[in-house]
């Protein structure tokens, strides 16, 4: 596990404190005719070695190093502007990948499917649940009830309400799951601090009506799919 806390450390030390914005820059202008490119690509392999500290790592390194390069070439190479941000998630993704894979071999270690248990399938299910599935019976079931006001244009990021809805329904999840009830409280709290702001400028009552049916209907939906977990798990 410490190899793994090292080489994730060599990782963001390399791609988020020793790289300057003028170096990304360029990468992203010249991509593989980037000096920088390649200086990035031998600082993490050294950063690498250095923190893991022991000589027979160094062709491990130079193979973390290449495979950090090689990934940092395909973003340079396929991003555009529109998407950098999934090129983002996905490059970083890939990084974390590609250590896990350069411990296995140097560990010589084997996956454990052991890990694939019942507990695994019953957890993954509740998870995945509470995403996009348990946002689109909310919206259904309370589509009936939509104001007029709420089918207007207004200044809410896109879809913020839709990704505000499943961090708190995984949030109660985590809670319920590791039998944290009191921090259930102190979200819906939150939560309802900053939404009263917005519901008493509205002067709607149909709004706010609307607001309290969708929280409760999402934290009862999170609090049933947790209690289920943890009785079947």
């Amino acid at each position: 596990m410490i190899i793994f806390v090292k080489l994730l450390l060599a990782h963001l030390v390399g791609d988020f404190l020793l790289q300057p914005t003028l170096w990304v820059l360029d990468k992203e202008s010249k991509k593989q005719k980037s000096i920088y490119l390649y200086i990035h690509t031998i600082l993490h392999g050294v950063l690498a070695w250095i923190l893991v500290g022991e000589i027979r790592f160094g062709w491990f390194a130079l193979l973390l190093a290449l495979l950090h390069g090689f990934i940092d070439f395909l973003k340079l190479y396929f991003q555009k502007t529109e998407t950098k941000r999934n090129w983002f998630v996905a490059d970083q993704i890939l990084h974390l990948l590609s250590i896990v894979v350069v411990i296995t071999i140097y560990k010589k270690l084997t996956v454990d499917f052991d890990v694939f248990n019942d507990t695994f399938w019953i957890l993954i299910t509740g998870i995945i649940f509470l995403t996009k599935p348990t946002s689109i019976l909310i919206r259904n079931i309370i589509s009936i009830w939509t104001p007029e006001s709420k089918s207007e244009g207004d200044n809410s990021l896109q879809n913020a309400g839709n990704y505000i809805g499943i961090l708190e329904r995984l949030f109660v999840f985590c809670f319920i799951i590791t039998a944290h009830f009191e921090a259930i409280g102190f979200l819906l709290a939150a939560k309802s601090i900053f939404r009263f702001g917005d519901l008493k400028e509205a002067k709607d009552r149909k709004l706010t009506e609307y607001v309290l049916i969708g929280t409760l209907l999402s934290f009862g939906i999170a609090l049933l799919v947790g209690l289920l977990v943890n009785k079947f798990h």
